[in-house]
């Protein structure tokens, strides 16, 4: 090959798994251009290097497609990362607290201490979200605002105040203030099951200015770089405006700094409004523009508001309301005359086929055929639904939320419900168009090998196992779900999610091989290399010097950012350093005679046990009092 044509870098001696069922393993890759222009054996590539070719040896380490997330809030996650304390994959509450005692500390006021969603309480060993009564001893003067999935609101004394919450504060329509004997606010916020009460509750709080709205994109993109992600499909979100929340992202897409691809929907912003919206857009806004970079999805996940179920399985499922149909038809043929997909969140069989009686009588007028629209979550659809969907050419984009809320679902409708919740397996034998991705980052974490180990593992965060082994699926075929899969939803297959020749070079070596590690470690995950594009987005252990993508320090300088960086605080390793910090912290009355205050050493501890609290009692412990 003439120089002239030589490959910008070339990948070798590594175990590449690509995806191309024709060319399925590889050992080296050459990327031109940001795209793969040879996959094959280091023999074959080798010789295609010219004097300006930069080589990396991976030294037999496993190589992945790049990780693309069907549905993940990025634009919103962006603008709102720097200001968030992260407790997604922190396994004890006592650490946990001690973060946060530490982030009040150097929170000025008037700002807020937030942790906004991404865990759940089963995944400390403690069981159990901290009291506000433990909010107010560390932060009597620090507002502190914690978002459990979407379910509640913790608030401290504090946070009462700058939000205004008083006694004669009234309840909104579909959520609770709790109240003490008094009627004044405990500080409890309760979704039931509407979460409006949470999302206008945290939109009170300060918010960052611009230039720091786009360090934090950088920020929450470096670390989503960081666990191998390459892409996304944002899904709009609650109080995210179009196009003024967009302005960042647009911003930082301009000026070439994006390292993730993403595709957009469009969120409708007001009930009632929903029709005139999508008028707007569809007159104002082309389907795919932009670039591979940034580019416009179609509209959802929200299309009406009388058709949003709510996921809070504390609650008894809603009854969509009977103008649903009318309003829905409205939509959905203003976006089928556009030729626009959509994308439509829904978590129960009962909404999804009562919507699927409006997409089969619109398709009578306006063929939907060609349209790349989909369900989101249906973690209770029927076979008969998937049916409909197949038959109607749409697709079902599930995410992990029951790997956060199992033990909810579990509690209210039984284990033999859960056992295909959503029935992924299912969607996959009927041939239907399927994916995977998070819904990151309010109701679960944005880290894709959580998502991946729970398919494959059938477990939630908290350990609960809730789909037997014939409902989950192979690793292979688990990856398949957050790479290729992927690309139909966003309209872009045959471009990314393979490694394959033409094909972006979107790559991710993760730090242990996918495809032998123990099941358990799969969630541990993370990258020693990403690239996007064939530039190298992340790079770590062997390959950090590698890195080519160097982002300014957090903005503000209290950011959560820069001392815990993000899911398991892992800017903090090693994990132990917390543990100790937490145990010398921790202050609290119940000292231990075999551990002192060095609970969260004992609770994170690595011990054949099914039950922590009666193993610690038999050994004469008392941290499982704690």
């Amino acid at each position: 090959m003439p120089n002239a044509q030589a490959p910008d870098l070339i990948l070798h001696r590594g175990l590449i798994t690509t995806l191309d069922r024709a060319n399925p393993n590889a050992s080296a890759v050459a990327i031109t251009a940001g795209k793969f222009t040879a996959v094959g054996r280091d023999e074959e590539i080798m010789p295609l290097a010219g004097p300006e070719t930069r080589i990396v040896d991976l030294k037999g380490k496993r190589v992945l497609p790049g990780l693309i997330d069907n549905h993940l809030h990025i634009i919103r996650g962006g603008l709102n990362f720097n200001m968030e304390l992260r407790w997604d994959g922190v396994r004890s509450l006592a650490v946990a607290m001690d973060m946060l005692k530490r982030q009040v500390a150097v929170t000025p006021p008037p700002q807020w201490v937030r942790v906004v969603g991404g865990f759940t309480e089963h995944q400390f060993v403690e069981k159990r979200l901290p009291s506000i009564e433990e909010l107010n001893a560390v932060a009597p003067d620090t507002p502190v605002f914690l978002l459990h999935l979407y379910d509640r609101a913790l608030l401290n004394a504090a946070a009462l105040r700058a939000v205004g919450y008083d006694k004669n504060t009234p309840a909104p329509p579909g959520g609770e203030i709790t109240r003490d004997a008094n009627g004044n606010p405990t500080g409890l916020l309760l979704a039931k099951p509407n979460a409006g009460i949470l999302y206008a509750t945290l939109a009170k709080g300060p918010k960052l200015p611009f230039d720091y709205q786009l360090n934090s994109t950088r920020h929450f993109m470096r670390e989503l770089n960081r666990l191998g992600v390459t892409g996304a499909i944002d899904a709009g979100g609650g109080f995210q405006n179009y196009p003024d929340d967009y302005a960042v992202i647009q911003q930082l897409a301009d000026e070439g700094q994006l390292t993730i691809r993403l595709a957009y929907n469009l969120f409708t912003q007001k009930p009632k409004g929903e029709k005139d919206d999508f008028l707007n857009w569809t007159r104002t806004s082309q389907y795919k523009q932009g670039t591979d970079y940034f580019r416009h999805n179609g509209a959802g996940e929200m299309l009406v508001f009388s058709a949003a179920d709510f996921e809070d399985f504390r609650q008894p499922r809603p009854d969509m309301a009977p103008e649903m149909e009318g309003e829905l038809d409205e939509v959905v043929r203003v976006l089928a005359q556009n030729r626009w997909p959509w994308r439509m969140h829904a978590t129960y069989d009962e909404t999804i086929s009562r919507a699927l009686d409006v997409f089969e009588r619109v398709n009578q007028d306006v063929p939907l055929e060609g349209l790349n629209w989909f369900f989101d979550h249906a973690e209770t659809i029927s076979d008969q639904s998937i049916d409909r969907i197949a038959a109607l050419g749409g697709g079902i984009a599930v995410q992990h939320r029951m790997a956060y809320q199992g033990e909810y679902f579990v509690e209210r409708y039984g284990p033999g419900a859960a056992e295909a919740t959503p029935p992924v397996a299912r969607m996959l034998e009927k041939g239907v168009k399927v994916s995977a991705g998070t819904d990151a980052t309010r109701v679960a974490s944005y880290n894709p090998w959580v998502s991946l180990a729970w398919l494959i593992t059938g477990r939630t965060v908290g350990g609960l196992r809730i789909t037997p082994q014939r409902n989950c699926l192979d690793r292979e075929t688990a990856l398949r779900m957050w790479t290729e899969n992927v690309t139909w939803f966003s309209n872009e297959e045959g471009k990314k999610g393979r490694i394959e020749v033409g094909q972006f070079a979107d790559l991710v070596v993760p730090d242990r091989d996918f495809f032998a590690c123990a099941e358990g470690d799969i969630a541990d995950t993370s990258a020693l290399l990403t690239l996007v594009g064939g530039k190298v987005v992340w790079g770590a252990g062997d390959f950090v010097s590698l890195d080519d993508n160097p982002v300014p320090p957090a903005m503000p300088d209290w950011s959560p950012v820069r001392s815990f960086g993000g899911y398991a605080g892992w800017g903090e390793q090693p994990q132990a350093n917390l543990q100790q910090k937490a145990a010398s912290s921790c202050g609290c009355a119940h000292s231990c005679s075999v551990h002192g205050h060095d609970h969260a050493t004992a609770w994170s501890a690595k011990l054949p046990i099914s039950d922590l609290k009666g193993f610690w009692g038999a050994l004469g412990c008392a941290c499982w009092a704690v």
